[in-house]
């Protein structure tokens, strides 16, 4: 299968920005990955692996790996933004010059910046001063060690143009990985960014030793105040019943491999925030910091999200998480 990409750019080596320079180049591109540290471009570029994010996968060799980004930026018109989504807009201003001035720019990142409440992609356009069409999102149930694996998995590729969502979705089919295309930005961030905090409160509540039963009612009740604040913002609810919605949500929420669930897991287990943070090893687990974003924009647009609310007032008020999970099962009774 050939790529109809040509060169691609992914700016951040992390376990997805890594898997995804796979992706791209088992569909037939040329990859240039970026990565902070020259040490993991040389690890790369020799040993064709990446031990600390990605154990035991061997990359293919049309992915080369810099540390400048000046270098993996040069002639390339698909960019993937890889990095964590508190860091982009301060990495996005470094590397605008070298960015092409009619690239597709495309955000991994699921979460909502602190400080403005902003979509990563409203965070693309507010520096780069790119036209919204340029922007694309690529987000749904894709744990990084699986589809590194080629397990069968789908994703959603959204953006207002159709003619750059396309072009994204042939240029990433793979054997085991088949994406689809969406007009649905809003959505599609929401949907993404939310199922961290999610996922957070699942693994609290499997922590405390609750559960299927309980795991079923959060997954569902975390769904309904997605939708809400989904909807709140212009998004389409079919986009939230979908792969960007429910089946992220599912995936974070039930995973081994989800570094949120993870994180509520240990908390669960009495780790305080900061010692979860040392035993995460350098990991980011987008939900701990995004939850206080969330919770500003659905308070802006008066959406209440009490689940959010009981996980944020865990990571940041010093609830206890058997506080919080009284708190959330002990609420008034109320028609679905």
């Amino acid at each position: 299968m050939s790529g109809s990409l040509g060169t691609a750019a992914v700016l951040g080596a992390g376990a997805w920005g890594t898997t995804l320079a796979k992706v791209l180049a088992d569909a037939g591109n040329t990859v240039r990955l970026w990565t902070r540290r020259p040490e993991l471009a040389e690890e790369i570029n020799g040993a064709r692996t990446n031990d600390r994010y990605l154990p035991g996968v061997v990359l293919p060799g049309a992915v080369s790996a810099t540390a400048d980004p000046a270098r993996a930026l040069h002639g390339v018109r698909t960019v993937l933004l890889a990095v964590p989504s508190q860091t982009l807009r301060a990495n996005l201003e470094s590397w605008r010059e070298h960015v092409d001035g009619d690239a597709t720019l495309v955000s991994l990142a699921k979460g909502i910046e602190l400080d403005t409440c902003m979509r990563m992609s409203q965070v693309i356009v507010a520096v780069t001063g790119a036209d919204p069409g340029r922007v694309a999102v690529i987000s749904g149930p894709n744990l990084a060690a699986e589809v590194a694996a080629g397990q069968p998995a789908a994703t959603v590729v959204a953006c207002s143009d159709s003619g750059r969502a396309v072009a994204l979705q042939r240029g990433m089919a793979t054997g085991y990985l088949r994406p689809y295309t969406n007009a649905d930005v809003v959505g599609t961030e929401i949907g993404g960014a939310c199922k961290n905090v999610i996922a957070l409160a699942c693994g609290m509540a499997a922590g405390v030793g609750l559960g299927e039963n309980t795991a079923a009612a959060i997954i569902t009740r975390g769904l309904a105040e997605i939708m809400r604040l989904g909807i709140a913002l212009g998004a389409n609810s079919a986009t939230l019943a979908g792969l960007a919605g429910v089946g992220d949500l599912v995936a974070t929420c039930t995973s081994p491999h989800s570094r949120n669930r993870g994180f509520g897991l240990r908390l669960g287990r009495g780790e305080s925030v900061a010692e979860a943070r040392r035993s995460a090893d350098g990991y980011v687990a987008e939900g701990v910091t995004s939850c206080t974003a969330i919770l500003a924009l659905a308070s802006s647009y008066g959406v209440e999200m009490p689940l959010t609310d009981a996980v944020h007032r865990v990571c940041h008020s010093g609830l206890s998480v058997h506080e919080a999970v009284a708190l959330l099962l002990g609420r008034s009774t109320k028609p679905e």
